[in-house]
This record gives C-alpha cells, structure tokens and sequence, in this order.
C-alpha cells in the first residue's frame, strides 16, 4: 500500500508563491513517476505537471507553464511544485498521484495511469 500525503498549501494574494510538497511511503518511490492535479470547485480535476522517475523529464498544463515548477527528492520520497505568480484560478485543492508503472520512458497526464492519490491541500489565492 502507498501513502502519499500532501502539504503547504494555504492562502495567498495573487502573485504571491507557495510551495507544496507530498511525502510517500509504501513502496520504491524513486522507481515511478509522480505527478499533481487539482480539481476547483465545480470543475473536475485536471492535470497541473509531472515528473518522470527519475527527474529529468518533466511536462505542465498550458495554463501554469512558466509560473509552475515540479520538482522530486527521491532520497526524501518527496515530491514539490513550487507555484509563483499565483492567480485567483489557481485556487484548487491539489493532489499529488503515483504513476502505476515503473520506469515509464514518457511522462503520463492522464489521470488513469495514477493508481495512488494523496488526501489533497487546499490552495487559494486571493484578489
């Protein structure tokens, strides 16, 4: 059984930073890719980045390339995006998942090759 567990999220004004991280546990975390979703209220979830098992590969929503920065620690089991420039349509509850294969060569954005899922941070972000 995987574990993951997300933090840091919190309230911001926009244009401000946050960083969120997700803690995992349960098996070799440094063998799959992780990625982060968010779902606002009303909407579904969507895909935000992911990065592959090892970290050189990584790929973001159109909507946050440039402001977002996904980022992994694999001696730490840890996974963070670092947000800048927030903005009001940020606000979301963002979860951070673990791909279900290992050693993936392409990093996946579908929500359907994530087989663990974290209990998610709130993230808003103020006018």
């Amino acid at each position: 059984q995987v574990l993951l567990v997300e933090s840091g999220g919190g309230l911001v004004q926009a244009g401000g930073s946050l960083r969120v991280s997700c803690a995992a546990s349960g098996r070799t975390f440094s063998s799959y890719a992780m990625g982060w979703f968010r779902q606002a209220p009303g909407k579904e979830r969507e895909f935000v980045a992911a990065i592959n098992w090892s970290g050189g590969s990584t790929t973001y929503a159109g909507s946050v390339k440039g402001r977002f920065t996904i980022s992994r620690d694999n001696a730490k089991n840890t996974v963070y995006l670092q947000m800048n420039s927030l903005k009001p349509e940020d606000t979301a509850v963002y979860y951070c998942a673990a791909d279900r294969r290992p050693f993936r060569v392409v990093v996946i954005t579908s929500s359907r090759e994530y087989d663990y899922w974290g209990q998610g941070t709130q993230v808003t972000v103020s006018s």
